[in-house]
């Protein structure tokens, strides 16, 4: 693979800190590389020295000649008096641009419903996103270097983004470096991961799957005193294991590392034992929208504009006790009004908000205005105000201990609040809410400013959490990882429920965007543990139902086969024990009897051939049912 750009034994410090010491490393033709690590440890730093827009202290970049860097900042950089189409294509004409097909496919990708003629300044952030994104990418760049490019995006937006860059170039053609907190995306565009930590830039092969086993692999190598970390490694890594069936679809050599990593670590939750508790707290009633109908207040300024449509229309969801629910939708569906109205922050047009007599809400909102109060307080005494001791998955911990659990060092744990960056208030806005022991805990998008180790240990924080908890949110990793069962607002005033998950709320937006309609028409009821889902959610979508390829006699076949083939698995798990059993006997023996460990191995192998058809059976008949 032909190099592109590198850099050669660059540092970087800032004041008496040192950020990058002595990093050398390098981007090829081919390369697709994600960067990870804590908020502050110089990744957005090493992005900016590579794209050669600032320079290191010590060390030097260099590029090949004709190589042509994209990069995108954090920041919005792009001028607020332009119209969106000359920010984007410049003064070309129309039907310049129009003419390239792959030009055509970033528009209608990014920014097709974005008005052309507006100015940047009127847009919402998510659409300077977009807009700023679709420029970098119409141009014909060799390197693409993304700087937190999800911010703001919607699930959908994070999917085609993911589906342009895998498709962008030839497998051996270009090269792209993003950092981003996303890690479901991590995990869907990026080969090759780096870790910056400490002034150093570790490198690991594959996606964050990936990067998560080798940390362990590393870290249970060499005998890592950190203990606390390397415990939240090898519990995401038993998520990444037990978790969605997307992610189990690995190497079997690496399914079987894991499992050997991972055959010690509990259940990411106790969901039983979560739910006894949660029903103790709360009682039997939570939260409950019944027939609810409600449409903004018309914007200041908009005269004789009666407020358009109804954001939500005769809607209807009950949370249970326990209940762990993710929220999907695109920007303005009414996700975090829906939010505001469990709350009780406003009151519907029509219906009611039923609200449990022992129900204790709390709010993380996507700013972070609730910290004003306490900026010149420092953050251990901002948590010792509410208590000393709190109990957190059974046990009790001090103020000092959870607050490091949350990755406030001891020395940070003494910096005024007002010192902290973004993603330090805001770990310390959602520990505030948590050691305030609400029982109905709502998110909105608490993704936001948190690197993917923050994200790990907020989880883990989550995960021995026995209240109710409604998370909105862009990022599919969290919302699959703490949350048990997802729903969707699709914009037509509706709320239905999603047994397929994320990848079913794509589905479905897909459809909708084909037909020119909007998807889903029947309204949903909460599921909580033990719950059952509404008839719309539990039948799938109407689309679903039309646009199937498989008849309903294939389907009933298919079921067949599924208990059948499990049966059969089952019995050739039991086999495939029984011959281990027997050649541990034969060759713990005096005599090894190796022509019999041979009979025994051969047996072994024709069951674990036999299983490996079986697995491919049964991932056809489940295929048809889908």
């Amino acid at each position: 693979m032909a190099h592109l750009l590198g850099a050669e034994n660059i540092s970087v410090s800032y004041g008496i800190r040192t950020v990058l010491d002595s990093v050398s490393l390098g981007l090829n033709e081919g390369d697709r590389i994600g960067m990870v690590g804590r908020n502050g440890d110089g990744k957005s730093t090493l992005m900016r020295l590579l794209a050669m827009r600032t320079t290191p202290d010590e060390g030097r970049v260099t590029k090949r000649g004709d190589v042509n860097i994209g990069y995108l900042d954090q920041q919005d950089v792009l001028d607020g008096d332009l119209p969106v189409g000359v920010a984007i294509v410049g003064e070309a004409a129309d039907h310049e641009w129009a003419a390239n097909p792959r030009i055509r496919e970033i528009m209608a990708g990014l920014v097709e419903d974005v008005e052309w003629h507006a100015k940047i300044s009127s847009l919402s952030g998510g659409q300077r996103r977009r807009v700023a994104l679709a420029k970098l990418l119409i141009e014909p760049h060799d390197v693409i270097m993304l700087d937190e490019p999800t911010n703001h995006l919607d699930v959908e937006g994070v999917a085609w983004l993911a589906r342009h860059l895998k498709e962008r170039w030839r497998s051996n053609e270009g090269a792209f470096l993003v950092v981003t907190h996303d890690r479901w995306f991590l995990d869907e565009v990026c080969t090759r991961t780096w870790e910056v930590h400490d002034g150093t830039v570790d490198p690991f092969e594959g996606g964050y799957a990936a990067y998560v086993l080798a940390r362990a692999e590393r870290d249970k190598m060499a005998a890592v005193v950190e203990s606390k970390r390397q415990q939240l490694v090898k519990k995401e890594l038993a998520w990444l294991r037990r978790g969605a069936p997307a992610r189990t679809s690995k190497p079997k050599f690496r399914i079987e590392a894991a499992n050997d990593l991972i055959s010690d670590v509990p259940e990411p939750r106790d969901t039983v034992a979560l739910s006894k508790m949660a029903t103790a707290r709360l009682g039997k009633d939570v939260l409950d929208l019944e027939k609810v109908s409600y449409t903004p207040p018309p914007r200041e300024g908009d005269a004789g504009n009666d407020g358009g449509a109804p954001l939500f229309d005769n809607i209807t969801l009950r949370l249970a006790p326990g209940e762990r629910l993710g929220l999907v939708g695109v920007n303005g569906a009414g996700k975090t009004t829906l939010l505001r109205l469990l709350n009780g922050e406003i009151q519907p047009d029509s219906g009611k908000l039923k609200r449990g007599k022992t129900v204790q809400t709390a709010i993380l909102t996507q700013d972070v205005r609730e910290l004003d109060d306490v900026l010149d307080l420092r953050v251990i005494e901002v948590i010792q105000r509410e208590r000393q001791v709190f109990s957190v998955g059974g046990r009790e911990v001090s103020a000092g201990q959870l607050v490091e659990q949350l990755g406030f060092s001891k020395e940070k744990q003494w910096t005024p609040v007002r010192d902290l960056s973004g993603g330090e208030r805001r770990r310390l806005q959602l520990l505030r809410l948590l050691v305030g022991e609400p029982n109905v805990l709502m998110l909105d998008e608490p993704t936001n400013d948190l690197d993917t180790d923050t994200l790990a240990a907020v989880e883990d924080v989550l995960d021995g959490w026995p209240g109710t908890l409604v998370v909105v949110s862009h990022d599919r990793y969290l919302l699959e990882r703490v949350t048990d069962h997802q729903m969707a607002l699709l914009g037509d005033g509706k709320l239905r429920g999603l047994p397929g998950g994320v990848d079913q709320y794509l589905q479905l937006r897909e459809e909708a965007l084909a037909s020119g309609e909007v998807a889903g028409t029947a309204t949903a009821t909460g599921a909580g543990s033990g719950q059952g889902q509404s008839g719309a959610a539990a039948g799938g979508s109407p689309a679903q139902s039309a646009k199937s390829s498989h008849s309903e006699a294939e389907k009933r076949q298919a079921k067949k086969d599924l208990n059948r083939i499990e049966r059969q698995l089952t019995k050739l798990a039991q086999q495939a024990d029984k011959l281990k059993e027997q050649m541990n006997d034969a060759g713990s023996k005096a005599d090894v009897d190796f022509a019999l460990l041979a009979d025994l191995n051969a047996k072994l192998q024709d069951v674990s051939s036999e299983q490996e058809e079986l697995e491919m059976e049964w991932l056809e008949a489940s295929e048809v049912l889908e």
